[in-house]
């Protein structure tokens, strides 16, 4: 008899989480809607190291590695980046949870599948593509400040200014390109746009 599996009924409890917990939100964010934003700009990253900087960056990858970099909050929830980081220990803590959330999310697949998603959800975040996941999580945080602050909502000024400092030192072309090009557009209204 066949074994039932639970990997992508969990995985669909990601639109329950909610970010920036600590935080006022003129629009509730969760990690599933999150994370398609994180996916598509970080692929949109990649193909601009790809088009405009002539590196062999493997976009689709990427774009998955993306789709799940936070669903192990599913188990965890989203732990708010002051505490998250608050001294080494908490933050040692918290990726050895994350470590076990991932292992408990693997142990929902069939056997067979294991090693196909064990590589996604352990990916190298030291590699050039982990780095260009990294670049569109906090890209999406920033972007998440501009909104907030389209709002009127100037809880998330001190945000935007952090998380844009982080963006910096980060010092990729890629980046550098995505904020000249495309960040602009965030800070127009639909009528703007269009």
């Amino acid at each position: 008899m066949n074994k039932i599996h639970n990997f992508f009924a969990f995985l669909s409890r990601m639109k329950h989480i909610t970010r920036w917990g600590l935080m006022r939100n003129t629009d509730v964010e969760n990690i599933q809607e999150h994370s398609l934003q994180v996916a598509m700009i970080a692929h949109g990253l990649a193909v601009i190291s790809n088009v405009f900087f002539g590196k062999n960056v493997n976009a689709e990858r990427v774009a998955v590695w993306a789709i799940y970099h936070d669903c192990n909050e599913t188990l965890t929830g989203d732990m708010p980046t002051p505490i998250k980081y608050f001294n080494p220990s908490i933050q040692k803590a918290y990726k050895d949870l994350e470590k076990v959330s991932k292992e408990k999310l693997l142990s929902m697949l069939p056997e067979e599948m294991v090693p196909v998603y064990r590589d996604i959800l352990f990916y190298d975040e030291s590699s050039y593509e982990g780095k260009i996941v990294k670049a569109a999580d906090r890209i999406c945080a920033y972007i998440k400040c501009i909104e907030e602050e389209k709002a009127g909502n100037m809880e998330f000024k001190k945000a935007a200014e952090t998380t844009l400092k982080k963006i910096k030192e980060m010092n990729m072309p890629e980046i550098e390109y995505f904020f000249k090009y495309f960040i602009p557009g965030f800070r127009l209204t639909l009528d703007e746009l269009n």
